[in-house]
């Protein structure tokens, strides 16, 4: 098996280190646009694997896209960072262009890869993919639930004062602001979160979820990329190893939940294919509410992506 990422930053190296580490392919290409920083990270990865006892080779090149050939998962994590006082939709223009041209070299040599999109604002990165590469969609999915959700349940178990692998949660809509935690399917160690928890404290959990990236941002000048990583990396595993997780990931959707042409996070088993199936939640009046609202949002940058592409 093997697995591309493209963009050696943060993000696309810590993926890249997971996956080794996890022996989760034969072969990772890094690539980058930058003369020489692709090439790095991977010898430093590949220098690595007598001490932690891998077999996995991570190759590094610069914008040679025929290396990345026949590529069966590939993460794109290229774009612009987010810094002080950047929304995700003030990347949306510089790494609209990014993401089109990575996906269609991806394309041209990997016309059977699986697509992870990593890159911000996540959502209409993930429909500025799909649109691009021109496979099914369930091809061409975004990391931002797992992230999520990951975060939501380490704050839990700060909270609880557990450890964060007694907890099962779940997270909807867009990736930012709007997202949606469910508390009501919330459980740690099969216990119902509001059991442990007070209103008010998962009140407060739910809000620095929402706002988590953006922590993030303020205490070290530029956007997450150990958790970022580490997500993406477990998407690749649940494909490459056909695990059938069930996890979060932005998808399109064509009529679950009520909404059409909008990509969204919701829950699905992830395989071999890609998303193997798309699972609806039964979900109360409220989170229903929330869930659209969070689809408005991330409907209005599709709208700002579709005018820039009408344009160009």
């Amino acid at each position: 098996m093997k697995v591309t990422v493209v963009g050696a930053g943060n993000v696309g190296a810590t993926c890249a280190d997971v996956l080794a580490y996890k022996e989760i392919a034969k072969e990772i290409v890094l690539l980058d646009i930058k003369e020489g920083f692709a090439e790095g990270k991977a010898l430093d990865i590949w220098q690595k694997a007598p001490i932690d006892m891998y077999d996995t080779k991570t190759i590094g090149v610069t914008n040679d896209y025929t290396q990345t050939a026949d590529s069966d998962v590939v993460v794109i994590t290229s774009g612009l960072p987010r810094k002080p006082g950047m929304t995700r939709d003030d990347l949306i223009s510089t790494n609209a262009g990014i993401v089109q041209s990575v996906t269609e070299n991806i394309i041209k040599y990997s016309p059977n890869a699986i697509i992870i999109v990593v890159s911000n604002p996540l959502d209409v990165m993930t429909y500025c993919a799909h649109i691009n590469s021109k496979l099914s969609r369930n091809r061409v999915i975004g990391m931002a639930g797992i992230l999520d959700t990951a975060r939501y349940r380490a704050f839990l178990a700060d909270e609880i004062g557990c450890s964060p692998k007694e907890i099962q949660a779940m997270l909807l809509g867009g990736h930012g602001d709007t997202m949606v935690p469910l508390p009501r399917y919330t459980t740690v160690g099969g216990i119902p979160v509001t059991e442990l928890v007070s209103k008010e404290k998962l009140d407060a959990i739910v809000e620095r979820t929402k706002v988590g990236g953006g922590e993030l941002v303020k205490l070290i000048g530029t956007s997450a990329w150990y958790a970022p990583g580490s997500a993406a990396a477990q998407m690749v595993e649940a494909i490459i190893k056909d695990q059938r997780r069930i996890l979060p990931v932005c998808v399109k959707l064509e009529g679950e939940y009520g909404i059409n042409d909008c990509y969204l996070g919701v829950p699905v088993i992830l395989g071999k294919n890609g998303v193997e199936k798309i699972i609806e939640l039964k979900l109360n009046a409220e989170e229903m509410e929330l869930l659209h609202n969070s689809r408005k949002h991330v409907k209005e940058v599709m709208n700002v992506l579709d005018s820039l592409m009408a344009k160009a």
